[in-house]
């Protein structure tokens, strides 16, 4: 089945199946999200980032008014969808005239992710995750019902590359809370506010990240440490496979899409002569043509410092970023990995098509691959538009993975059973990047 399309940029095209799609959890309006669309000139990014933020504000403008009126739900749904309005600006604001700055655009794309936070009928709880010599900013919501202090299983929203914070409530927080399960996010290494305000950059190596995230889940009285899954989506469909190598402790795990080398994403738009100069380590003949391609093509350098901004720039050297990239590959420590995984595929991915299924296919333990069809109205990376599908699919496959680590624990503790519930294994070495 060929998906309608409203635009011919597949960048626009993307955000805007993501917007559309927010609208299943109340975070956008069908309406207001084609009436925006229409007025956006295709593959102009000023006209849509103007028609986006304008829209946007009007929702802003409209949760103000209704929070000084008493009217917190009505704020509430105003919040989430300014918030959503935001993000779809900021997905191409790099290469606007720059007369919106990007940080403050983003300020108060996360002010109404907080305000929303604020306003939920059981509000979420801001959270510091010790982090080496600092801490992350994270987020942790109760299920609507549970008595307080009462312990419940917990999914870890494991957010992407480029995606904000608040999305995570879309790709598995409010799933999980009508499920009656609690859930958290946070913003790792490179991710939203840990790059925005503290200048933390992206690393490969994510159990340094997880399992911090772990140990500070596992140690609060209202989360059952034995029943902790975590999602990744995007990105973290390398992250999360990368962390279950050397952390061992969550019940199950979702990658969303299963992503065995993020560089794929990176060399499949550049030239063969480029690719083969990156595999030869021809570090000077890269750069070279990449700098001619830069002139005939400048969208080509807004591009590629907008994507190194999280590795840590670009730092005069294109082979040198395309290096660290690299770095960013599923290898032998797959084998490692003893965690119950679903994996989903989408027939219609494009920055990394195939790797699901080979992640999958290289797996020793427990695994699973759900795929996604066009037929289903549910192709493209993260199924945007088929949010009900997803859900069900991931997380019927969780309810069955989190109540059989429950059962183990109950034997463990009543002596029935060899098995215990598995540990952290020896950390992996530190990233050079």
């Amino acid at each position: 089945m060929q998906r309608l399309r409203q635009f011919q940029h597949e960048g626009f095209q993307d955000a805007f199946d993501a917007v559309l799609g927010a609208a299943y959890h109340r975070a956008a309006d069908v309406g207001e999200v084609l009436a925006t669309a229409a007025r956006v000139q295709d593959g102009d990014a000023d006209s849509w980032l103007r028609e986006w933020t304008a829209t946007a504000g009007g929702a802003w403008v409209a949760a103000g008014r209704a929070e000084r009126a008493g009217h917190r739900a009505s704020a509430l749904e105003h919040h989430l969808r300014a918030g959503t309005y935001y993000a779809a600006a900021l997905r191409h604001v790099a290469f606007t005239d720059q007369s919106v700055n990007e940080l403050d655009l983003w300020r108060r794309q996360r002010e109404c992710w907080d305000r929303a936070v604020a306003l939920f009928p059981v509000p979420g709880e801001h959270i510091a995750i010790p982090y080496e010599r600092t801490s992350l900013p994270g987020y942790y919501f109760c299920a609507p019902g549970a008595r307080p202090g009462e312990p419940r299983p917990l999914v870890v929203l494991n957010n992407g590359s480029d995606t904000v914070t608040s999305d995570m409530l879309l790709r598995g927080g409010a799933a999980a809370a009508i499920r009656g399960y609690h859930w958290m996010t946070f913003d790792g290494p490179g991710q939203q506010a840990a790059l925005y305000r503290q200048g933390l950059r992206f690393r490969p190596d994510w159990a340094a990240v997880l399992t911090p995230v772990f140990d500070a889940m596992a140690a609060r009285t209202d989360v059952d440490a034995e029943r902790i899954a975590v999602i990744g989506v995007g990105q973290a469909g390398f992250w999360v496979p990368r962390a279950l190598a050397f952390e061992h402790r969550f019940a199950a795990a979702v990658a969303d899409p299963g992503v065995v080398d993020v560089a794929t994403s990176w060399t499949a738009t550049v030239p063969q002569v480029m690719r083969e100069a990156l595999i030869r380590g021809e570090g000077e003949r890269f750069d070279r043509e990449m700098h001619l391609a830069q002139l005939f093509a400048p969208e080509t350098k807004t591009l590629l410092e907008a994507r190194a901004a999280p590795y840590g720039g670009l730092n005069g050297s294109a082979y040198d970023l395309f290096t660290r990239v690299a770095s960013y590959r599923l290898g032998d420590e797959v084998e490692q990995i003893v965690t119950p995984l679903l994996i989903t595929s989408s027939t219609a991915e494009r920055r990394w098509p195939g790797q699901s299924r080979t992640l999958f296919e290289h797996l020793p333990g427990p695994r699973h691959l759900v795929e996604f069809s066009a037929a289903e109205g549910a192709d493209g990376q993260g199924e945007p538009l088929a949010p009900a599908l997803r859900e069900t699919r991931i997380f019927d496959w969780l309810d069955g993975r989190l109540r059989a680590a429950s059962s183990s624990a109950s034997d463990a503790r009543t002596g029935r059973g060899s098995c215990c519930r598995g540990s952290a294994s020896p950390r992996e070495p530190p990233s050079a990047t």
